[in-house]
């Protein structure tokens, strides 16, 4: 059997970037979507969630962008000087060489992001992490404790394999430079999620068997989707997106992924590869029906 998740991760980044993973459920192969709740348009996603009961969706783990849902005098060694997170992995990794950063700020302030999502009556079907912070050194352990404290199910392990990120490529010319940075960093992820499934397992907690869309994050093809669906694995795989529309609130926000994201929506509700879809016999389901 042939499962595939279409997670759509930043749901409550802004409004457009909800109504365009609604969009890309509704019309298109996204199953599941994982929500920031520290997001601006945090409210309308939950309002989202709640329109679309087919929609998994977990929990957007952040410590990047934004404010922590805790505080900031309650996670000081996440916060700068204005209150909001003080940077991202990189700088993070920096924090943990410095032994700057206290892993019970972010056991405190992930426990908090989780606690507020399921307040607002959203069942979390999984955990997964912005900019996959979830997989740094010594936060791995933190992510499957909360799972457990929370009952959620699943967690995405963001370890792509070689072969996907290849089929997901779909094309033989030169990768741009982006491409080649992300797949250093495919491979750096790589590195750090080795024990990840086998800790998972220990935890009780689900795990998709392959994951994609590092790589190819903001670089996404119609035929690199095609290509990935006509070699998709038995087993259980996880794509990673970005859908969304474009608006002014996206133009103003921290973030690369701005016009990639309409494109995306168009790749992932194209009729085309909805038929793919079914005549590989690729079953489409969500982090909820991962044991199933």
């Amino acid at each position: 059997m042939k499962n595939l998740i279409v997670n759509a991760d930043d749901l409550g980044w802004t409004c457009g970037v909800n109504r365009g993973i609604a969009e890309a459920h509704r019309s298109g192969i996204v199953t599941s979507a994982s929500i920031l709740a520290n997001g601006s348009a945090f409210d309308d996603g939950v309002a989202t969630a709640h329109a679309l009961p087919a929609l998994g969706v977990g929990v957007h783990l952040n410590l990047s962008d934004g404010a922590p849902v805790a505080g900031a005098k309650n996670v000081p060694t996440l916060a700068d000087k204005k209150g909001l997170f003080s940077g991202g992995p990189e700088q993070l990794l920096l924090s943990m060489a410095r032994r700057k950063l206290k892993l019970a700020d972010v056991e405190r302030e992930w426990d908090a992001q989780i606690s507020k999502v399921s307040a607002s009556g959203i069942t979390p079907t999984h955990l997964d992490g912005h900019k996959h912070v979830h997989m740094l050194p010594g936060l791995f352990p933190i992510a499957l404790k909360l799972a457990k404290k929370h009952s959620i199910p699943a967690i995405r392990i963001a370890l792509e394999a070689s072969t996907l990120r290849a089929a997901l490529s779909g094309k033989y010319s030169p990768s741009t430079s982006m491409e080649f940075k992300q797949g250093v960093q495919a491979r750096g992820l790589k590195l750090l999620a080795r024990d990840a499934h086998k800790l998972a397992d220990q935890a009780g907690i689900e795990a998709a068997d392959y994951f994609c869309g590092i790589s190819q994050t903001g670089v996404m093809t119609h035929f690199g989707v095609m290509n990935l669906l006509e070699n998709l694995p038995e087993g259980t795989t996880e794509l990673m997106c970005h859908p969304g529309y474009f608006d002014k609130d996206l133009a103003q926000s921290p973030t690369r992924l701005q016009d990639s994201r309409v494109t995306e929506l168009e790749i992932l509700t194209d009729s085309a590869v909805r038929k793919s879809v079914a005549s590989h016999g690729i079953r489409l389901i969500n982090y909820s029906q991962i044991a199933n």
